[in-house]
């Protein structure tokens, strides 16, 4: 009941307040306040209008003057910005020009200085080759007998050749108590006494002593002496052709030479190195203008000699084809305007000479290398040193290499250690004797060792020195010794084998000097008979046999 008693008085009053507005309204008084309160409302918010509108202007105009301020501090700060980027740009192409201009520079300072050390480095070739040429050069004049193959009387003004024999310090000769050794004497053809003066026949200064005293001259005569057959001469008058009694075998021409005048043309032809022409020359003079016998007939004992010598050139064939120990050598000639060979095989008591177009494998064929079985002694060879069971380096020709590579490469101590090593394991080769067979070999056992450390000191050497281009001969011969050292050593462990080749070497020079003396061949069988009659001449001189009296045997009608 209250609730709504309040409820209605708020009613009441709330109709009593809208009526009262209602009569505001239609009296228009409210209107009036209202107009009134709308006018003022309207002038505050008018005059609030008007002041945010200066205000807003008053923005505006600091809006834009600010931005007017910002862009002009934009601009200058972008003209700025503008010119120091131009003085920048401009720096900086003049910087790129000077980089560039370096660049150039540089460029070309290194292409100068390429160019520089190519010319450089090319002087430097050049002169380190003219060194090689130069040393080459003085290497090839500096050869003689001592460093080469080339003989001590090719050289004119040779030095003494030294010998290995230790000085005594005694003068020269005879000395006190040596047994006389007087000259040689002959069987008297002439036999004259002469008879003692009347002063020898008073006995009481002189006695006779029993002896007799002789005193012979020797006389050398050239006599020709010719045997003449003669017989008379008949008509034959069925044929009528002329006929006569057989004449001996030998006298077919009107004018015959004997065996002697053959072997003595012959020997000073071939054995002598005497020209064709000044043989006959010789032969006219010594026997006072009566043997000249001519220059065909000269030229064509060789042809003859080689014919009747074959049977014996054979057995020399098959004597060094059987031998335990062969020396061979390879020597050179000229014939018709090419170069030619001949392969020489040696033994202590016989030589064969054996023409050849060519050295090497080809020269070897059918000569008693090609089928040898035994020791075989050269020089470096390849061709020869295939051959045969062993093989022996002929240590004269390393002697040689290495003395000259002691005077071409003066900062190797190699070659000086094997120069004496060599000389030693010689003279150690010719000390042996049955008694002293134990001592020889463990002597050569060190001797052999003492190689093996002589070639380590020469590789040792060769890689801090490497060989020039022009002188190779001391690493070469370094090399071949240390790849095939038993052939260098085989003569220290047996004493049958010669630690050298000189007896072909020696045979070798009588070739070459008679090739000397005629420079060239002139037929395609020049150098056979050459080569067939040295054989026999030089065979004949190694068994120490009268040469002339076998020349003169051989030449002899059989």
């Amino acid at each position: 009941m209250g609730a709504s008693t309040w409820t209605i008085s708020d009613l009441l009053f709330q109709i009593k307040h809208l009526k009262d507005e209602v009569s505001t309204f239609k009296s228009g008084e409210k209107y009036r306040r209202m107009e009134e309160a709308c006018r003022e409302e309207i002038a505050f918010v008018d005059r609030k209008y008007r002041d945010i509108k200066k205000k807003l202007f008053a923005a505006r105009k600091e809006t834009e003057r600010v931005r007017r301020m910002y862009m002009e501090t934009l601009d200058d700060v972008r003209a700025e910005c503008d010119k120091e980027k131009a003085e920048m740009q401009k720096r900086l192409d003049k910087m790129k020009k000077q980089m560039l201009e370096a660049f150039r520079q540089r460029d070309e300072a290194l292409n100068k200085l390429r160019e520089q050390k190519a010319e450089t480095y090319q002087a430097k070739g050049e002169l380190e080759e003219a060194k090689e040429k130069n040393a080459a050069l003085t290497a090839r004049i500096k050869k003689d007998h001592t460093n080469s193959s080339k003989p001590s009387s090719m050289d004119p003004n040779h030095k003494k050749i030294p010998n290995s024999r230790e000085s005594s310090g005694r003068m020269p000769g005879g000395q006190p108590g040596h047994e006389h050794h007087g000259r040689k004497t002959y069987p008297a053809n002439e036999s004259h006494e002469i008879k003692p003066s009347e002063k020898y026949s008073n006995p009481f200064r002189y006695h006779p002593t029993g002896n007799i005293i002789r005193k012979q001259m020797v006389f050398f005569r050239v006599v020709p002496y010719v045997v003449e057959y003669y017989t008379p001469e008949y008509r034959d008058l069925r044929t009528r052709k002329s006929t006569h009694a057989p004449f001996p075998a030998g006298y077919v021409d009107e004018v015959n030479y004997d065996a002697s005048v053959k072997g003595f043309a012959y020997m000073l032809n071939v054995g002598c190195n005497v020209s064709i022409d000044r043989t006959r020359t010789f032969m006219l003079d010594v026997s006072g203008g009566m043997i000249g016998p001519s220059n065909g007939m000269i030229c064509n004992l060789s042809k003859e000699f080689s014919r009747k010598t074959e049977s014996e050139r054979n057995e020399l064939f098959l004597k060094h084809l059987a031998a335990d120990v062969l020396h061979a050598d390879f020597s050179f000639a000229r014939k018709q305007g090419k170069q030619t060979a001949v392969m020489i095989t040696a033994t202590e008591d016989s030589v064969l000479y054996q023409a050849r177009e060519k050295k090497g494998n080809e020269g070897v064929k059918g000569t008693p290398v090609e089928l040898f079985e035994g020791t075989l002694i050269s020089d470096h060879e390849s061709a020869i040193a295939g051959h045969g069971k062993r093989h022996q380096e002929c240590m004269s020709h390393v002697l040689r290499y290495v003395i000259a590579s002691t005077e071409n490469e003066r900062k190797m101590k190699w070659n000086r250690r094997m120069k004496r090593w060599i000389r030693r394991a010689i003279h150690h080769w010719h000390t042996y004797t049955d008694d002293t067979a134990a001592a020889w070999t463990d002597m050569s056992g060190k001797l052999i060792a003492q190689l093996k450390e002589i070639l380590k000191i020469a590789v040792k050497e060769y890689e801090y020195i490497p060989p020039t281009k022009y002188f190779r001969d001391g690493y070469n011969l370094c090399k071949r010794m240390r790849e095939s050292i038993e052939e260098y050593t085989l003569f220290l462990k047996d004493h049958t084998v010669p630690p050298t080749n000189n007896l072909a070497e020696r045979c070798a020079r009588k070739y070459k000097r008679k090739t000397h003396q005629m420079m060239s061949f002139r037929g395609k069988l020049g150098d056979k008979y050459l080569c067939d009659g040295l054989s026999i001449i030089e065979t004949l001189r190694l068994r120490k046999e009268n040469i002339y009296a076998g020349l003169v045997k051989r030449f002899a009608p059989i």
